[in-house]
């Protein structure tokens, strides 16, 4: 801090109170920028006007460090086995007094409790960061940028981020990937590089511009540390599926429909029942393949029935007629089976 001209103490005495009653702005005053003030002082000896006597003080705004990283919306991202490039959103706000770097940093939970319940149960893949580029929020493939930092971002300034990972096959459904994204600010440096490391200032306020973190704690990082975090998650929502396949007896050729028995020249019926469980997505195109063992010979003239379903049990034969037989294979698509719904594919056959 420097001062001049006469009366020191009343200068600074006025400069204080000058910057206690100072209104609030919605724009923080910058850091390093110089804030003076000058205080006169008129008075009269003999009740003659004597010249006036001035003092200033000038100041050096300090730098406060200071950061948000928050998910945005708040449900977790619904995503399917497999799938690839699937997209959890941040928002990065820069909360200090200056223009910074903030390095980025994607990590994914290990166990635990995930943003939206659940517990974090499975690894994504190819873990990414993409900067929103044309601002719309929502990823853009092609047109968001990679990055590893986000560049000279000023104070009271946002970006938003996209974390972007694949999904691993063979996961059961409501199975919860917890990912957090955690920003450190740095120094702002020259443009399209990573500033270093920020330093706080310790001890006495100097007369330079010190640097203070004012930065909340994270879900992952302390407070006044220079970083900021937070957690969004990848919630498995799928189809689960079981297959039941049953034969009964339709007639033979000594007893014909009367108690007829599996012997050579009965006609069977089979049934391929798939149950799609309770909560979870609806399967579509499902497709049905059934090899046929030599014992036994297709009936071309029953055909396939698809789409079928099941009432206590049994087997209804409901069901349209479609599918093919090559090969000795039975196939046959069901277009959806709804969850907790079951669909059938029922043929005939004859015991050779």
């Amino acid at each position: 801090m420097t001062h001049s001209g006469t009366l020191p103490r009343v200068a600074g005495a006025l400069a204080l109170a000058t910057l206690v009653v100072r209104p609030a702005f919605a724009s923080e005053t910058q850091a390093g920028s110089k804030i003076t003030n000058t205080v006169t002082v008129n008075y009269q000896v003999g009740g003659v006007a004597q010249t006036a006597t001035q003092a200033s003080d000038t100041l050096t705004v300090d730098r406060k460090i200071n950061l948000l990283v928050e998910e945005v919306g708040t449900v977790t991202t619904t995503v399917t086995p497999g799938q690839t490039a699937a997209v959890t959103t941040f928002k990065l706000t820069n909360l200090s007094n200056a223009t910074l770097d903030f390095a980025l940093t994607a990590a994914q939970l290990a166990g635990g409790t995930a943003a939206h319940g659940g517990t974090d149960s499975f690894d994504v893949s190819n873990i990414k960061i993409y900067a929103d580029s044309n601002a719309n929020g929502t990823y853009d493939p092609g047109t968001d940028t990679l990055v590893t930092y986000v560049d000279e971002l000023a104070a009271e300034g946002s970006r938003t981020l996209f974390v972007v990972a694949d999904v691993p096959l063979s996961l059961a459904n409501a199975s919860v990937a917890g990912v957090t994204l955690t920003g450190e600010a740095r120094e702002a440096g020259a443009a399209g590089t990573l500033g270093a490391a920020l330093t706080e200032t310790t001890g006495a306020n100097t007369a330079a511009m010190d640097t203070v973190f004012a930065d909340a704690a994270g879900v992952t990082d302390g407070a006044r540390d220079a970083r900021h975090s937070d957690n969004d998650d990848y919630t498995v929502f799928t189809a689960t599926l079981s297959v039941l396949k049953s034969s009964s007896i339709i007639s033979d050729p000594i007893n014909g429909t009367t108690n007829p028995k599996f012997i050579p020249g009965a006609t069977i019926q089979y049934c391929i029942a798939v149950t799609n469980a309770a909560g979870g997505a609806d399967a579509t195109n499902v497709a049905v393949t059934d090899t046929l063992p030599t014992q036994i010979t297709y009936d071309a003239g029953y055909g396939i029935k698809l789409s079928g379903t099941v009432v206590s049990g049994q087997c209804q034969l409901n069901g349209t007629a479609g599918g093919s037989f090559a090969s000795g294979t039975v196939s046959g698509t069901l277009p959806t089976v709804t969850a907790g719904d079951t669909r059938t594919l029922v043929f005939r056959a004859t015991i050779n």
